[in-house]
């Protein structure tokens, strides 16, 4: 078990020492094209520059608060809307035929597709990506519900009535703790959707974030900014996930072991 789980930490920062070297070789012997590929000094001086003195009219942290605020709002209201609606249509197999239908609808069309008419309907500011964001977020953890609801064992639930369990403590002691794994995996599933979303939305009709600075610095080639932008948005994509990783082992720490 500990040497699974050395590998698991050595493997990760040998591959990355690996890409780092070849990128150092690389900047070395290739001046020519540093437009292209700026070296890890530029990229890193980029970095402090726009710590220090922002990046066009707002600062580094406005521009991560304003992308965050839309990622996480997004987030919140997909779970609060889709754990119930995913639980009840695990249960009702008329809500699930109508709910099912709009999701699998939408859920293939690329959100650029439909992201110019949300900015009609709601304008060009953070409505309209918040929205955007959510209905990516929704799908995945309403279709990691209904899964989970399908998944309990039956006898369980037999079990849990003949020792005399009403609906409310079988709710709470049988089909949260056996759905909550497969919750946790859409919520995953559903920030990286989401999170690949707030990049597109910001892409467009927008003038904050990470994924405009990446946009606005591909119009003038600043390649060391768009390295910035996309290393930002890798790490933090990074830990985020690794906190709900965290959080998924000491909440459902029964995952596996039932």
């Amino acid at each position: 078990m500990n040497h699974q789980k050395s590998n698991q930490i050595l493997l990760p920062v040998l591959t990355w020492g690996i890409l780092l070297f070849i990128w150092l070789i690389y900047s070395l012997f290739s001046a020519e094209q540093m437009v292209m590929i700026p070296s890890i000094k530029e990229v890193w001086q980029s970095f402090l520059d726009i710590v220090n003195n922002g990046y066009g009219t707002h600062s580094f942290i406005f521009h991560l608060r304003s992308s965050f605020v839309r990622l996480f709002l997004a987030l919140f209201f997909g779970v609060v809307t889709g754990v119930p609606l995913g639980f009840i249509s695990g249960y009702v197999p008329i809500i699930r035929g109508v709910v099912d239908s709009l999701i699998q609808f939408y859920r293939p069309i690329p959100p650029l597709a439909y992201y110019p008419l949300l900015i009609i309907w709601m304008g060009i500011g953070d409505r309209s990506k918040i929205f955007l964001l959510y209905l990516a977020a929704f799908a995945p953890i309403y279709i990691a519900c209904v899964s989970a609801i399908g998944k309990i064992r039956h006898d369980y639930l037999l079990t849990g009535q003949s020792l005399g369990a009403n609906k409310i403590r079988i709710l709470k002691k049988i089909i949260w703790p056996a759905t909550l794994p497969e919750v946790f995996t859409g919520f995953r599933t559903a920030f990286g959707f989401a999170y690949s979303t707030l990049v597109a939305a910001e892409m467009t009709a927008s003038t904050s974030g990470i994924g405009w600075m990446v946009m606005d610095a591909s119009r003038y080639l600043k390649s060391d900014v768009m390295f910035v932008g996309i290393i930002i948005m890798g790490l933090t994509g990074v830990l985020i996930d690794l906190a709900i990783l965290f959080c998924e082992r000491h909440l459902v720490f029964w995952k596996g072991r039932v």
